[in-house]
This record gives structure tokens, C-alpha cells and sequence, in this order.
């Protein structure tokens, strides 16, 4: 099983709004259980599906929190060439997830 990588504010441009293809951002914070229930579920899904998925500390970096309104946690946003393409707020189960996700997974 893959380890999310992590992006900042400082590289938040290039990891997300310069990547090719479609990437899958997690807005989350250590002291948040629905964060911390949320990650494996990601986690499964980028490796089954071959998506490329990125965590962001919210309380860390406050800059790109709030320019995508990431309020409460956790808030996963999908990105397509730099556009949020689709927003999900809160913790979902894994089948949730996927049908929400269908329409950017390979």
C-alpha cells in the first residue's frame, strides 16, 4: 500500500495546479478523526485505480486552505489542469467514495 504524499502552500502550484492528468487533493489535520479514517480509504483507491492522490495539512498551510475554502475537514478536491473539477466534504465509506470518483478514476 502507497504513503499519500504530502503538498504544501510553497509547492502547491507545481504538485497540483501544474500536474498532468487529474489529481486527487486531501485538505486534512492530524487532530481530525474523519481525517485520520479518510486517509487508508484514499490511500486503497489511488493504488487500485492508478490515481495520484496528495495530502495538505490545513492547519500547516493556511494559504491554499483558504483560497479553496477547505472550512471544515476533511475536503477532498479533484483536479484537472489546475481546476477543481469536483468537491467532496467529510469522511465517506470506500463505495461512496468511488462513485462519487467514478467519472476521474482509470
Amino acid at each position: 500500500m502507497s504513503t499519500l504524499a504530502s503538498v504544501t502552500d510553497a509547492s502547491f502550484a507545481s504538485d497540483v495546479l501544474a500536474a498532468p492528468g487529474t489529481t486527487l487533493v486531501e485538505f486534512w489535520a492530524p487532530w481530525c478523526g474523519p481525517c485520520r479514517a479518510l486517509t487508508p480509504i484514499l490511500e486503497r483507491i489511488a493504488d487500485e485505480h492508478d490515481l495520484r492522490v496528495l495530502r495538505i495539512n490545513a492547519d500547516e498551510n493556511p494559504q491554499a486552505s483558504a483560497e479553496y475554502r477547505a472550512l471544515s475537514l476533511p475536503v477532498t478536491k479533484v483536479f484537472q489542469n489546475g481546476e477543481v473539477v469536483k468537491t467532496i466534504i467529510g469522511a465517506k465509506p470506500k463505495p461512496a467514495l468511488e462513485f462519487e470518483l467514478a467519472p476521474y478514476l482509470s
